[in-house]
């Protein structure tokens, strides 16, 4: 349960981060939404640039069977690497947004 917790705290954290960093442009939003209770975790844009609606997800993280899901990350930065510096294990981190197939060939957990 304690690691459960911490990567909890770890998510928040990255997210935090990245939310106080990208303040969005004039008449956006960006948004960090913690469900604890089903742990999801997003950062969106929510709100209007030039007539123009700016409504999605920057990043989305989900924690399942103790284990870290990125499931997108529409940055450039490399999340997984930060989350492996705040100490979250490489096989404790799946990335979500590549098949199945595919994370068989990375350094990290395949489900």
């Amino acid at each position: 349960m304690a690691k459960l917790e911490a990567y909890r705290e770890y998510i928040k954290q990255l997210l935090t981060k990245y939310a106080a960093r990208d303040q969005g442009e004039d008449g956006v939003e960006v948004q960090t939404i913690f469900d604890i209770e089903h742990d999801h975790y997003q950062l969106f844009y929510v709100g209007w640039h030039n007539r123009k609606r700016i409504y999605g997800p920057v990043m989305h993280l989900d924690i399942k069977n103790e284990k870290i899901w990125i499931q997108w990350n529409g940055t450039e930065d490399d999340i997984a690497a930060e989350l492996v510096e705040l100490g979250v294990a490489k096989e404790d981190i799946v990335l979500g947004f590549h098949t199945p197939y595919m994370r068989q060939f990375t350094d990290f957990a395949v489900g």
